[in-house]
């Protein structure tokens, strides 16, 4: 089945640098473009960082621009999000999605989320 895991997520200082992973399986992840979102309390889902399928392109939303990174390696199923820089305001629980557009059809798949908190 398909499954998308996050890990990496935790607590830490204001200015400090964290490293998410997502593993992806049960779906050809090199057809598929990689996005992280974060959601944190109270507020809407919001798209952090993008990369298409073959990672030629990225693109960020303007409050991380600089400070994070998007990667994948499709021969092992992963995407990574380099965070650095951290502030309070990136506290959320962020999400690996893996999205597909094909004909008018498309395809979403989820990951369970990962806490990041950004605090002293």
């Amino acid at each position: 089945q398909v499954q998308l895991v996050e890990s990496g997520g935790g607590l830490v200082q204001p200015g400090g640098s964290l490293r998410l992973s997502c593993a992806a399986s049960g779906f050809t992840f090199s057809s598929y473009a990689m996005n992280w979102y974060r959601q944190a309390p109270g507020n809407e889902r919001e798209l952090v960082a993008r990369i298409t399928s073959n990672g030629s392109i990225t693109n960020y939303a303007d409050s991380v621009k600089g400070r994070f990174t998007i990667s994948r390696d499709n021969a092992k199923n992963t995407v990574t999000l380099q965070m650095n820089s951290l502030e309070p305001e990136d506290t959320a629980v962020y999400y690996c999605n893996a999205h597909r557009g094909r004909n008018g059809y498309t395809w979403d798949y989820w990951g369970q989320g990962t806490q990041v908190t950004v605090s002293s």
